[in-house]
């Protein structure tokens, strides 16, 4: 586990605490305003923490070339991640658009 510092690693594990606080609030906003196109944004958000758990992994165990893969998740998993952040976010301004029409 020497591969980063103290610090850098309080830094990695606190973002994966925001970001996981971050769906929580997203989706208790959704379910608050009654607006459930906010669940799909906190849905949304968990291949980027899937992204963010295997950076943390990875450098957990030193960055071991026989975990090597979790790169590759990573990749993956923030690509799809932002895939999904942007057709949340798009469904959210959809549905804004379709509630403010309807007035």
């Amino acid at each position: 586990m020497h591969v980063l510092s103290i610090p850098t690693w309080m830094i990695h594990i606190s973002s994966v605490i925001e970001w996981i606080a971050a769906i929580w609030l997203v989706w208790r906003y959704g379910e608050v305003t009654g607006n459930r196109a906010w669940h799909w944004l906190s849905v949304a958000m968990l291949p980027a923490l899937v992204s963010a758990m295997c950076a943390c992994t990875w450098h957990f165990f030193d960055n071991a070339e026989a975990l090597e893969w979790l790169v590759t998740v990573q990749a993956a998993t923030t690509v799809m991640g932002n895939c999904t952040l942007c057709l949340a976010a798009w469904w959210i301004w959809r549905r804004a658009r379709v509630a403010s029409a309807e007035r």
